[in-house]
């Protein structure tokens, strides 16, 4: 069966993080979808490196979404965190036992909207203190019930990979990465 995952992107969102993640999982045959979370297609990263999303945040549909995927970035991060309706949606994924995943500052949303309550996470360090709830751990990605974090730019791969690994399983990751020549 097809997996479907919505990655966010608003103004100030981190490059590496964005990119490397839709890449490997439209390489491993994830429909991966690119959501503007702000007033146009067109988004601006955090170093003047522009994307046009496939999609607006108002014509998300969550019934055919299998995880929900958030760059780190700032102000990116400050941009999704300010949307109600992508909240609500991250909720609503949680709530359904669907994967939702962030990277570097972006866990401090999972955090602030109780998500990682009980749950071993990471984030870029000095955020922290807003992963309310959370275990610390000194992984640079995490993956905890259907719930993913990752600490920096500098995991962004693992972190792609971790996506597959929980959609596909642990062999097409590993096709990934060995099509990539990349150790794991």
């Amino acid at each position: 069966m097809a997996k479907n995952v919505y990655v966010f992107l608003a103004e100030g969102f981190e490059e590496i993080e964005a990119v490397a993640t839709i890449d490997l999982l439209r390489r491993a045959g994830i429909a991966t979808i690119t959501v503007a979370v702000g007033n146009s297609l067109e988004v601006s990263g955090a170093h003047h490196i522009t994307l046009r999303a496939d999609k607006p945040l108002d014509e998300v549909d969550l019934s055919n979404a299998d995880a929900l995927v958030l760059p780190g970035g700032l102000p990116g991060v400050d941009n999704l965190n300010a949307s109600e309706m992508l909240r609500s949606m991250l909720c609503q994924m949680y709530d359904s036992g669907r994967l939702v995943a962030a990277i570097c500052a972006a866990p401090m949303i999972l955090g602030q909207l109780g998500i990682l309550n009980g749950k071993r996470a990471t984030c870029y360090p000095s955020f922290e203190n807003h992963l309310t709830g959370y275990k610390a751990s000194e992984q640079k990605v995490i993956s905890d019930g259907h719930v993913i974090t990752a600490c920096s730019a500098g995991v962004a791969i693992d972190f792609g990979l971790e996506i597959i690994k929980y959609l596909l399983g642990e062999q097409e990751a590993q096709l990934v990465a060995d099509a990539i020549i990349y150790k794991r």
